[in-house]
């Protein structure tokens, strides 16, 4: 008689320990690709939780932030050289409890070793800059100090790379840390700082609370003791986010929404600009805030680009990202799919021409998940609402153009800024795109996903406030500058004053 597998308990974990929520409620985390299977049971935080997490990280900032940068870059790379040997089932963990194919999850936890690893090295640099004095006998240079306790909130679609992009560059600067990951993905996030525990990161240094957004999101957002927030999602979150800390004038990094377009140029190698806008589209099942959820086509190659396009994504394969040959993974919850649904509807309604999909894939074993087939609407105008609005989802709008010119006027007029590409031989039009797409992010003749973690990521517009994840940018959140003076004169020296007077 077959034995039924328990499902397994997660507990926060709070200053070095696994402890219930205080509510003593819960949440469950289920397959997207199949919503009968139980993956785990979280708890569900609320403020009382939030409270014992900042405390703990509070009280760990003390000694924490007068560890030897080093020493911490040491934790860091033993918890990378963890996460290389557990790889495989890390991804595996992941693609059961989020959905995409199991390529894209190791490539996920791949990520996060680059950062731990990247973050570890700069545990040895953290520059800052030595400057000659105005005034003699006087040293004046620049040092980088911790902020306290940073409070963070993740999203569902990276459940491992994104909080490392936070935790990693935090920790290093000396900063503890309270991460709330979104209740989609809680076991990626429960992995990872696991991997930090075992290699040897103090008690309270880290510190994980699992809830909903208004029940634990909220109100560690808002904690007095909370000195900085990153925050990774949509942007209507991201504005409440934002008035939260305002009022305090609590430093806050924003990293939103996108509508991120490849442009493919009549000079185009239009091969490579359909795999381009294929990977761009469809990757993650549309789930990036990097999508290419938009395609301008020069009308010269736009009905060969949407033949050759159309063909490549009929024949893509939808199911469990577990399964080798998958390519297209489900939709992270119902919710999602719904949203799909009705931007489909909306596209219909506008009266574009819907190409491929537009239906919810429900046959055989996809009939317990999530699923949505890849879709294409041809003609859009750029003004309608499937050319203007996130979708977050297997949908891809092709717009045509004349020129260059229209070209940079449809990729700029949407309220995002994270990604943008141009697919052309012409290096004189890439250089143009490079410089007047209002983006954050600019690929040429490559999709508009794939950025790497040594340079910075993060938009314009609605996509973001300024602040960058990853490369030495996330540093600079993660820190703040002191500016020290040193005068060994023995005697008052007046900046600005007495700078003509010599010894």
């Amino acid at each position: 008689m077959a034995t039924v597998a328990v499902p397994k308990f997660h507990k926060n974990f709070i200053n070095g320990e696994w402890v219930e929520a205080r509510s003593g409620r819960s949440f469950e985390n289920r397959n997207p690709a199949d919503h009968s299977e139980l993956i785990g049971i979280f708890p569900s935080s609320t403020e009382d939780d939030v409270n014992d997490a900042v405390d703990a990280a509070k009280a760990a900032y003390a000694k924490w932030r007068l560890v030897p940068a080093p020493k911490r870059a040491e934790i860091l790379y033993r918890a990378a050289e963890t996460l290389v040997k557990r790889k495989e089932d890390l991804a595996r963990d992941m693609t059961m409890e989020m959905g995409k194919p199991l390529s894209e999850t190791r490539g996920d936890v791949q990520e996060a070793i680059d950062m731990t690893y990247y973050m570890a090295g700069e545990g040895r640099r953290l520059f800052g800059q030595t400057v000659p004095s105005e005034l003699p006998n006087k040293f004046a240079m620049s040092v980088r100090d911790p902020l306290g306790v940073v409070g963070m909130i993740t999203p569902w679609n990276f459940p491992m790379a994104i909080p490392s992009w936070k935790i990693m560059p935090a920790l290093i600067c000396g900063n503890t840390v309270v991460i709330k990951p979104a209740e989609d993905t809680p076991l990626s996030t429960y992995n990872l700082v696991q991997i930090l525990t075992e290699a040897g990161l103090p008690v309270g240094v880290v510190n994980v609370i699992y809830g909903m957004g208004p029940d634990a999101g909220a109100p560690l957002v808002a904690h007095d003791d909370v000195m900085a927030v990153s925050f990774t999602g949509s942007t209507d979150t991201g504005r409440l986010v934002n008035q939260a800390c305002a009022s305090s004038f609590k430093p806050c990094h924003l990293e939103m929404g996108g509508k991120n377009i490849i442009l493919v140029m009549d000079d185009a190698n239009l091969d490579l600009a359909v795999e381009g806008a294929v990977w761009g589209g469809f990757g993650t099942s549309g789930q990036r805030c990097t999508a290419a959820s938009r395609v301008a086509v020069h009308k010269k190659v736009y009905r060969e680009f949407l033949n050759r396009f159309a063909q490549r994504v009929r024949a893509l394969k939808i199911g469990d990202g577990l399964d080798p040959e998958t390519e297209i993974g489900p939709l992270v919850n119902e919710t999602q799919l719904q949203t799909v649904m009705k931007y489909v509807e909306i596209g219909k309604n506008e009266g574009t021409r819907l190409v491929v999909g537009g239906h919810r894939a429900e046959s055989g074993r996809l009939a317990t998940g999530w699923f949505h087939e890849p879709t294409i609407f041809a003609d859009v105008n750029p003004k309608m609402r499937i050319a203007q609005e996130e979708i977050f989802g297997p949908v891809v709008a092709l717009l045509p153009f004349d020129s260059f010119n229209e070209a940079l006027e449809i990729a700029n007029h949407v309220n995002y800024g994270l990604s943008a590409s141009i697919y052309t031989r012409d290096v004189n039009l890439a250089y143009r795109a490079m410089r007047d797409l209002e983006t954050g992010i600019v690929y040429v003749n490559a999709p508009t996903i794939g950025a790497e973690i040594q340079l910075p990521f993060g938009g314009t517009k609605s996509t973001g406030n300024g602040h960058r994840e990853a490369g030495t940018a996330a540093i600079d959140f993660y820190s703040e500058w002191k500016t020290l003076y040193i005068d060994y004169s023995d005697r008052l020296q007046r900046a600005q004053m007495d700078t003509t007077e010599h010894s």
